[in-house]
């Protein structure tokens, strides 16, 4: 799989790396045995980048990332986690204390001394302008807490303030067929500055898979079911944002346009990969076999400007008007 440099952390990543969101909550149950099968099947596939959060099923995919990290002490793997979400969401809580005592639980669940990325969880808008976070940040990699952090964002607008500042590493953002609003500016200036650029909710939160209908369920305890209106996080977590019926329709449009002997998912993640100034695209796993049909992902040529084109028409078509002016 081709490996990148992740911005100003200096470490060459996987193309695709793996999400872990589904191994701690939010997305029905995972099973210990489950979770160890997923990073397993990721790895062999030839992923090297964790991204995971401390918030994530209270802390237990950190934990199956360390103990899985420390049973092959032979990988090279390089993990990102994110702060930040523990704690009501005001600017008042983004201190250098609460830093301090964030990592600190996330290095005893990684088992790890210094972290290699920390970012932050997606705060209040202000916080992404406030010289004491960065100082703060900058504080614990001088102190070895973290060696790098970055930022993790909703909107376009907070992604472009953090990559004003000088030691921001990286800048996590949702960017998939639905979303496109980060290829006008965001990307660009990422790459002009040496930013990194990871995108999340890659498939829409599997809308992108192509296999939804707009009679499927979801488990009572599944973000998808209970964050649609947004009650629970950001609405635009779930499935992009997008209303679920029409994410379903353009998903079953996409899919007849996707070649031979690829998945939806597939084409999906390598269209994301082909978007110039990112780094890494991080698609979450609930099995094994979804884990290595991810990452054969990485391994694939661009699908070309005609299919590039099928994607901005439908995304013209069907979201333009909802989506662009909102993140």
């Amino acid at each position: 799989m081709e490996q990148r440099i992740l911005g100003k952390t200096g470490r060459s990543v996987s193309t695709v790396g793996l999400g872990t969101w589904q191994l701690g909550a939010d997305w029905g149950s995972v099973t210990e045995e489950d979770a160890f099968a997923v990073l397993e099947a990721s790895v062999n596939g030839g992923v090297n980048f964790f991204d995971t959060a401390d918030v994530y099923g209270d802390g237990r995919s950190e934990q199956f990332i360390g103990r899985f990290l420390r049973a092959n002490p032979e990988l090279d793997i390089t993990v990102a986690t994110k702060m930040g979400r523990r704690v009501d969401q005001v600017p008042e809580n983004y201190t250098l204390e609460n830093f301090r005592e964030w990592t600190d639980r996330s290095r005893r669940n990684l088992q790890q001394d210094t972290l290699d990325l920390v970012q932050l969880h997606c705060p209040p808008t202000s916080v992404y302008s406030s010289d004491e976070v960065y100082d703060a940040l900058d504080t614990l990699v001088s102190e070895g807490v973290i060696r790098n952090y970055g930022v993790s964002v909703e909107r376009t607008d907070e992604a472009l303030e953090a990559i004003k500042r000088g030691n921001t590493a990286s800048v996590q953002i949702i960017l998939n067929a639905f979303r496109l609003k980060p290829l006008d500016e965001v990307l660009p200036a990422a790459k002009e500055a040496g930013v990194g650029i990871i995108a999340r909710v890659p498939l829409a939160s599997g809308l992108l898979s192509g296999k939804y209908t707009p009679d499927t369920e979801f488990p009572e305890n599944d973000h998808r079911n209970y964050n649609r209106d947004g009650s629970a996080f950001d609405v635009g977590e779930t499935f992009s944002g997008v209303d679920f019926a029409t994410g379903v329709k353009a998903a079953q449009e996409l899919s007849g346009l996707v070649p031979d002997g690829v998945s939806t998912a597939q084409a999906a993640l390598a269209w994301v990969i082909a978007q110039d100034g990112v780094t890494s695209v991080i698609p979450g796993a609930r099995s094994a076999s979804q884990a290595a049909a991810n990452a054969e992902a990485g391994g694939m040529q661009d699908l070309g400007t005609g299919f590039a084109h099928n994607v901005r028409d439908i995304y013209d078509r069907y979201f333009r008007e909802a989506i662009h002016p909102r993140w």
